[in-house]
């Protein structure tokens, strides 16, 4: 089970607020007082630390391949670790540079996590091309939704509440599969999650666009979560069908 889809749901409804708050170097950033200019920069902010955040993520995945039995014998205290810097970004988001040392130690050790799943596809025939396949495809998805986020006349911004229900019920699904063991219901389930995180992708791009979160630090945890689940799901998905055994 990806442990990301909890971390994607503590992250839903800490994000949003209306209220003038100190941004991530302390500068203001106030839902409902940001003129074009302030919006320009929250926007660049937040895609520079989504950057950011990817990097310390395939850093911490590179280091956690190499670390994988020892990650997967204590994943739980890994997922527990990742859960806890998760809700401690939402605590001190407005406290730099603490915030950016938080961020990108969440997204290192979602990394580690992510090392046990890396070195099993790696282990498999064709195991190195299963995972630039997944890495290109979420890639190429996520560029296209993004675009057709910012593009489209339509407002997807409302679609928090069926998404994140969405979202409990795949979580749902993959505990109770966790105890079925059921190949099939699996590649059903990572199916349902890469259309979820598509939508989240859309939901995430214009609510950062229009300026709706509350710092760049939430857009920035938002939009690697969705690519982080996408890609994790992708993989999954591509290690099911690539595997001859």
């Amino acid at each position: 089970m990806n442990n990301d889809f909890f971390n994607k749901s503590s992250s839903q409804g800490q994000s949003f607020n209306t209220n003038s708050n100190s941004g991530m170097f302390g500068s203001d950033y106030g839902v409902a007082q940001r003129s074009d200019s302030e919006l320009v920069t929250f926007v660049k902010d937040t895609y520079k630390l989504f950057a950011s955040t990817m990097l310390a993520g395939t850093a911490g995945a590179y280091v956690g391949v190499g670390m994988a039995g020892t990650i997967a014998s204590a994943i739980w205290l890994f997922f527990i670790l990742e859960i806890g810097l998760l809700f401690g970004i939402h605590f001190v988001k407005h406290k730099a540079p603490l915030n950016l040392i938080v961020l990108f130690a969440f997204a290192f050790v979602s990394g580690l996590t992510l090392g046990p799943l890396l070195a099993k596809t790696l282990g498999m025939a064709g195991g190195s091309s299963i995972i630039a396949n997944a890495f290109a495809m979420t890639t190429i998805i996520f560029g296209g939704l993004s675009l057709f986020a910012i593009n489209t006349k339509s407002d997807f911004t409302s679609m928090g509440k069926p998404l994140f229900i969405a979202l409990i019920v795949v979580i749902v699904g993959s505990v109770i599969n966790m105890f079925l063991g059921n190949p099939i219901l699996h590649i059903a389930i990572q199916g349902a999650v890469v259309m979820l995180f598509s939508f989240f992708i859309i939901y995430d791009t214009q609510n950062i666009i229009q300026g709706n979160y509350e710092t760049p630090i939430d857009g920035a945890v938002a939009l690697y979560l969705d690519f982080l689940n996408l890609f994790t799901a992708l993989l999954q998905i591509f290690g099911i069908l690539g595997d001859d055994d």
